[in-house]
């Protein structure tokens, strides 16, 4: 199981949000390719990374930080925000993140995420972020009719490497992760599910690797990380010794 620290970018700046709101932003650090570097250096192996401004203008925002992170660090690193067709893809890719989140773009226009699958095999990911278990669009701003499920499971032959499913309510609100529903999710489709929003501290991992489930490739965390509730070295021991 994986653990993903979370780089949020908003105007060029390291931030976490509560409940997706963008005025309500807490600036960690000012430095992006700083905090990556100390990211790698504390032993995580994959970087998560969403450009915030993107998601809500539908291209991309913060490519500049995004650049210098990538210049900074050995470790691969997966994109979401503001991507919204094939020529977007192609650039974020020849510029050397590994895996593309779709979001948006994958419940208004699921071809495109079908495309891309087939284009770029095994480095397409789907971002799912639900809302009282809806699909929510545009940076969280709009809330589609939609289950989570019935959305995954559009995908299930295309190729997609990963689900990644957020639970709005709880992202950035320290609430714990949805267990019970990202539990739920992984046992019902055969695409790989990073678990994302809520996590708080060491035992929603316990939580998680006890639910035993193998559709499961690991969980994101921010805020934890950020304000010292979750310890990297703590973390990351437990996850190599359930391997």
């Amino acid at each position: 199981m994986i653990l993903f620290p979370a780089i949020d970018l908003k105007d060029g700046q390291c931030v976490r949000l509560v409940h997706g709101l963008m005025d309500q932003a807490t600036v960690f650090n000012d430095d992006p390719a700083a905090q990556a570097r100390a990211f790698e250096a504390a032993g995580f192996d994959y970087l998560h990374l969403v450009d915030l401004n993107g998601a809500f203008e539908g291209r991309p925002v913060n490519a500049g930080a995004v650049e210098s992170i990538l210049a900074a660090i050995s470790m691969p690193a997966q994109l979401g925000g503001g991507i919204r067709d094939i020529a977007t893809i192609e650039m974020w890719l020849a510029k050397g993140i590994r895996r593309v989140i779709i979001g948006t773009a994958a419940v208004k226009n699921p071809a495109l995420v079908i495309e891309a699958c087939r284009k770029f095999p095994g480095r397409i990911a789907v971002g799912l972020d639900a809302k009282g278990g809806r699909v929510a669009t545009e940076g969280w701003a709009d809330v589609s009719d939609l289950t989570v499920l019935d959305m995954a499971r559009r995908f299930e032959d295309a190729g997609v490497a990963a689900i990644i499913y957020t639970d709005i309510d709880r992202d950035g609100a320290l609430q714990g992760l949805n267990i019970e529903a990202t539990v739920a999710l992984a046992g019902a489709i055969s695409i790989p599910v990073i678990a994302s929003g809520g996590l708080s501290s060491i035992e929603d991992l316990k939580k998680l690797i006890a639910a035993n489930c193998p559709g499961i490739e690991g969980a994101i965390s921010g805020r934890a990380l950020y304000d010292g509730r979750l310890d990297p070295k703590e973390a990351l021991a437990l996850l190599k010794g359930s391997r």
